[in-house]
């Protein structure tokens, strides 16, 4: 059994700014530290990340010893997103996301020369690093499968359970869903489990989400998404289609109108899946159409609206999708846009109400934010407080003009307030920031 450090939980909890841990992450962490093989079911957006990044900081020893803890993902916004989460515990442990689509060889000399403590990242890139001898599995004694069922859907089986083969000295494994899955592979080697199931049908979800159907007159149903859109104005809305190529005409079609959007799905670049991210978490952008790549593993706070533009394949992909918005006490509606040939699927009851258009219908909205793109990142010593030192002089903006600012390894992204972008932009043309010369626009 661990040892319980309370001053630790205390400051780690201030780091992240939260008062107390929720009952599900109090059972997690309870079973973590007794050494059990734990498997936690819990909700998207349940706070299943920290449940899990906490008990690291009593597991992992002081000083250098390698690599102690491993934890393998679908993707690679979830990786980014639980990297985050680590940093802002405030822990002096280091951390290094490894992920397709990102710098091979700066990963093999974050693994080799800054010699991190948790390696957060996706099974295909992992296994990469240990063909090539970049991760030493000697030294790893804890695994940590988060979105497992996702990962199993993924086709990542073969990959994981190579992984697992080549780590000697495992002691402890954390397997983590959204829902329930019918056995676990024998891969997983898994000891003494311990199943936390908090899958329990939330009572005040009817309370809090509201069903909707919205009638499109004809098969094609871009007029009536775009007219939703209107209607919803400046409040947040995710767009499911369940193909890219269809996010990607439904986007185009969408901005051809005037109506400001993001796409986000598996086929795009990195820098641009990140950047409709930040867009969309901002608020420089309202609405984000996508796969489901984005109903579940992603931290997307505060979604008014969900869109079924396709009706999901399943009632746990409707689910999944859903658990983007009504999280803890917010409220949400869901609506499914049928045309004459589709009808509500069977697990939804018939009689839900249907949206009635106002008269006239709104023009599109513009955010009150805009996201500039900046060419200089972490690799260039850039800091968030360089970024917002920057525009409140050169710029001359106020505190109230800037908004989020989110600095990758390459470039950064900071939202200002739009009605001040197009004076910001003469200010600073030409200028140098923290005496660099760079790019600095708006991200498009």
């Amino acid at each position: 059994m661990m040892k319980f450090d309370n001053q630790l939980l205390k400051s780690t909890l201030n780091n992240l700014k939260i008062e107390e841990l929720n009952d599900m992450q109090k059972a997690a962490f309870k079973a973590s530290m007794q050494d059990n093989d734990v498997i936690l079911l819990s909700p998207t957006g349940s706070g299943k990340t920290l449940a899990f990044l906490l008990p690291l900081l009593y597991y992992m020893q002081t000083g250098s010893h390698g690599v102690q803890s491993l934890i393998l993902v679908p993707s690679r916004e979830l990786a980014l997103q639980i990297e985050s989460v680590f940093k802002q515990m405030g822990s002096d442990r280091k951390s290094c996301c490894c992920y397709g689509g990102h710098s091979m060889s700066e990963e093999k000399k974050n693994l080799i020369n800054n010699h991190p403590d948790v390696v957060i990242g996706t099974p295909g890139r992992i296994l990469d690093h240990l063909d090539k001898g970049n991760l030493d599995p000697s030294t790893i004694e804890t695994l940590i499968i988060d979105e497992f069922d996702k990962s199993l859907e993924f086709g990542f089986h073969d990959q994981m359970a190579d992984i697992v083969g080549r780590l000697p000295e495992l002691k402890r494994r954390v397997l983590l869903s959204a829902t329930d899955a019918d056995e676990i592979p024998q891969f997983t080697r898994m000891g003494e489990v311990v199943k936390l199931n908090f899958l329990t049908e939330d009572s005040d979800l009817s309370e809090r989400l509201t069903l909707m159907k919205v009638v499109s007159p004809i098969k094609d149903k871009i007029e009536t998404l775009y007219n939703l859109l209107c209607v919803n104005g400046n409040e947040s809305s995710i767009v499911f289609c369940n193909h890219r190529d269809a996010v990607d005409r439904v986007c185009k079609l969408l901005k051809e109108r005037k109506l400001e959007c993001d796409r986000f799905h598996g086929g795009m670049e990195q820098p641009d899946r990140e950047r409709a991210l930040y867009k969309f978490r901002n608020g420089s952008s309202h609405v984000l159409i996508s796969t489901d790549l984005a109903a579940r593993g992603l931290d997307i706070p505060e979604v008014s609206h969900v869109v079924h533009y396709h009706l999901p394949i399943n009632e746990e992909a409707f689910t999944h999708r859903n658990g983007r918005t009504a999280r803890w006490d917010a409220t949400g509606t869901s609506y499914f846009i049928l045309n004459e040939e589709e009808k509500v699927p069977q697990y939804i009851p018939e009689d839900i109400e249907e949206f009635v258009f106002p008269y006239p219908i709104p023009k599109p909205s513009k955010s009150k934010w805009m996201t500039l793109y900046i060419g200089k990142g972490k690799k260039d010593k850039l800091s968030k407080m360089d970024i917002a030192g920057f525009l409140y002089k050169k710029g001359n903006l106020g505190k109230e003009d800037v908004g989020a600012i989110d600095v990758k390894d390459q470039y950064a992204f900071v939202a200002v307030k739009r009605s001040k972008a197009k004076q910001l932009l003469t200010l600073i043309r030409g200028e140098k920031i923290k005496g660099m010369k760079t790019i600095i626009e708006e991200a498009r």
